[in-house]
């Protein structure tokens, strides 16, 4: 039996995307499948991909469709799903896919403009200008295809699930034509890809691989359309970034520090850049967050020293967070007890899962400030 026309049910979960329901068409038609008749390989439910599901739960005909249900698992990695018994010679993997649905997705309109690329979910309004939350995502969102950032991780979607009367926009880095492996090899070559590295900011490059400020600025000059056309409210347009979103989120506030009521870094990258503008943070109320640690330790110790600074120079308006392992273990992250420590500091590296589920109230607090 051959699958044919097969279609991935998804949608952005805690730990990124992941699948719960394939449907298929059989090539012959063979009635009475059940789910012993498919084997589930690297199909994974946890963040570190270590922990496979139990297989598939149940199998429907309808026709000559089929349709697998099975609790949810990651779409990120290269899983195989195959027939065997009388589903023999079934095999579903990410190559042979047709279509992959993505919940909510659909609720972002797609653009182009002045070069940059842009998803937007745009609220029902009535009359009043409407907030505006724009969202940088990581380096595994960066891309040409106007999607990867909407799907690489938890982010966008969940922000417009959560507040359906704002704005969320989601622009895309641009790659520089370096894939995620391709720069994270040249990172190695220097020597430890995950140390704080003061000095020259690499990512200010013309053509370079993340959020540029002059790319930042042409998502400003966006922003500013959108606010003199009525639009979005001048007075509740706010920023929020992980890991390489979050120094862009430092960056952002630093390239159009008039627009922003609050901002909010999670996991921000500190480098040449990042750390003197953290230092000398333009007034505009911020909140970061991380783990208590993640796959950059001395992260914590150069973000600590900054905002100590700013606190004693009377910063009120900022705030720092460090999110605990209890804390992390709600959330699934750090449970597993058959990874490296290196595997473990990327699982605590997904913080951001913590900040989108409002701990601490780090979105509320990002929601109640307004522009004078």
């Amino acid at each position: 039996m051959k699958a044919d026309k097969i279609k991935l049910y998804t949608a952005i979960r805690d730990y990124g995307q992941m699948i719960n329901k394939i449907t298929f068409q059989m090539d012959p038609v063979v009635p009475g499948l059940t789910p012993d008749d498919f084997e589930t390989i690297d199909c994974f439910d946890d963040l570190s991909a270590k922990r496979s599901i139990p297989g598939i739960k149940t199998v429907e005909i309808n026709g000559s469709e089929a349709t697998l249900t099975m609790d949810w698992f990651l779409y990120r990695i290269d899983f195989q799903i195959k027939g065997k018994g009388a589903a023999d010679g079934v095999l579903i993997n990410k190559a042979v896919t047709e279509d992959v649905e993505v919940l909510h997705a659909d609720w972002f309109s797609r653009h182009t403009e002045d070069g940059v690329n842009y998803c937007l979910y745009t609220p029902k309004r009535e009359s009043s200008s409407r907030p505006l939350i724009l969202f940088l995502h990581g380096g595994g969102g960066s891309g040409e295809d106007n999607e990867l950032q909407l799907t690489d991780t938890i982010g966008a979607i969940k922000l417009a699930e959560r507040c359906p009367d704002m704005y969320v926009m989601a622009p895309q880095a641009p790659t520089g034509g370096l894939s995620l492996q391709e720069m994270f090899a040249r990172m190695v070559a220097k020597g430890n890809p995950y140390r704080v590295v003061l000095g020259s900011d690499p990512d200010n490059e013309f053509d370079a691989r993340g959020w540029t400020r002059w790319y930042l600025a042409k998502i400003a000059d966006i922003i500013r359309r959108m606010i003199a056309s009525g639009d979005v409210d001048p007075k509740r347009v706010y920023v929020i970034g992980m890991s390489m979103g979050g120094g862009g989120t430092l960056k952002m506030i630093s390239v159009a520090p008039d627009l922003f009521a609050a901002a909010v870094p999670i996991c921000p990258s500190i480098n040449g850049e990042s750390w003197p503008i953290l230092n000398q943070l333009p007034p505009i109320p911020t909140f970061i967050a991380t783990a208590y640690i993640d796959h950059s330790p001395s992260r914590h110790a150069y973000i600590l020293r900054a905002v100590s600074n700013l606190w004693k120079k009377g910063r009120t308006d900022v705030e720092y967070v460090l999110f605990t392992e209890e804390e992390l273990e709600k959330y699934g992250i750090g449970l597993n007890t058959d990874v490296t420590t290196h595997e473990l500091y990327l699982e605590n590296h997904n913080s951001w899962i913590l900040v989108l589920h409002n701990e601490h109230c780090i979105l509320d607090w990002m929601f109640s400030h307004m522009k004078e």
